[in-house]
């Protein structure tokens, strides 16, 4: 008997179709079902054999499910649990794969208060740069971390369950708190995705951008290269996570002065310890590795971020 008789997918792209079809090569998974906003793409997973049927509502799709996987954009995840409330059932499993999950959890309060103990919030570390179902493949999160953000509800045989799956898909599972994932993302992930976008929108606005981009060498590609990510998903996840992105990135500006400074003053001895302070001789530091959250760079250049206030905020709808 597999791990899980009926698994559910919403969102069947790069991340719900990669769960799907490593849960089918493990056998840890007997029928597949896709749901999504659009039909297309589910027609394109089913003739890939990704997923099994396909459920035009969630009355027909949550009927004896076991396990379901929200893999859809952080921004979706309010209406498409509004609308899943009404047809869950107790004991269905509910688990998402989200880059952030302050809102995850604050929506399943909204929505799922009835079956708090069936949600197990998480967040696999994996992707690439191409998006859709098509970009699928069964080995993705071999070897890759997967973040579980359980709730204080969460029944432990839930937890496990999640836990079975994501390994027997070849991940590695940790565990955190919601609260101390988003700040954590928000400096390794999230930060380096705007500073991406924003570098190659600054470029691309400039008269010479022709000029710019055909000289653009490996360095360059390096680093812009998740500029290519999927906008829509990284929009949502900006916005969601903007309390604890705006910190990293008011700590980033004060990196960014104190280099300036050095530039300045044509100090090549401060500029050097910066960069010898991460790469020496082409090897990586005790520094790389390290979490350089806001923490660290406040340590790092003496200047105290200014925290992000939620008054300060736009509310989002």
């Amino acid at each position: 008997m597999p791990l899980i008789g009926k698994l559910v997918v919403c969102g069947v792209g790069l991340i719900g179709g990669s769960f799907a079809l490593a849960l089918r090569r493990a056998g840890a998974v007997g029928r597949i079902v896709g749901v999504g906003r659009r039909r297309e793409p589910l027609e394109r997973a089913q003739a890939l054999g990704v997923i099994d049927e396909i459920a035009d509502d969630w009355a027909v799709a949550l009927d004896g499910a076991d396990l379901v996987l929200l893999a859809a954009p952080v921004g979706q995840m309010d209406a498409i649990m509004a609308a899943m409330a009404p047809h869950l059932q107790p004991g269905t499993i509910v688990t998402d794969a989200g880059s952030t999950k302050r809102d995850v959890v604050d929506a399943v309060h909204r929505h799922f208060g009835a079956v708090l103990p069936d949600v197990v919030p998480a967040h696999p570390i994996a992707g690439a740069e191409k998006s859709g179902v098509e970009a699928a493949f069964a080995e993705l999160y071999i070897g890759r971390k997967v973040v579980l953000t359980p709730l204080p509800e969460s029944r432990p045989d839930a937890v496990q369950k999640v836990r079975d799956a994501w390994e027997a898909c070849g991940a590695v599972v940790v565990g955190m708190t919601p609260q101390e994932h988003d700040r954590v993302f928000a400096a390794v992930s999230h930060l380096p995705h705007l500073l991406a976008f924003g570098l190659v929108d600054d470029l691309a606005g400039r008269s010479n951008a022709p000029l710019l981009f055909s000289h653009a060498a490996s360095g360059f590609r390096d680093f812009t290269r998740i500029a290519g990510s999927h906008p829509e998903m990284w929009r949502d996840i900006c916005v969601a996570n903007r309390v604890a992105l705006l910190e990293e990135l008011d700590a980033y500006l004060g990196e960014l002065a104190r280099l300036r400074t050095m530039l300045v003053e044509a100090d090549g001895d401060a500029l050097e310890a910066v960069f010898g302070a991460v790469f020496l001789d082409g090897e990586p530091t005790d520094v790389v590795g390290a979490q350089r959250t806001g923490r660290f760079l406040r340590a790092a250049h003496k200047a105290p971020a200014r925290t992000i206030q939620e008054s300060e905020l736009s509310s989002v709808s």
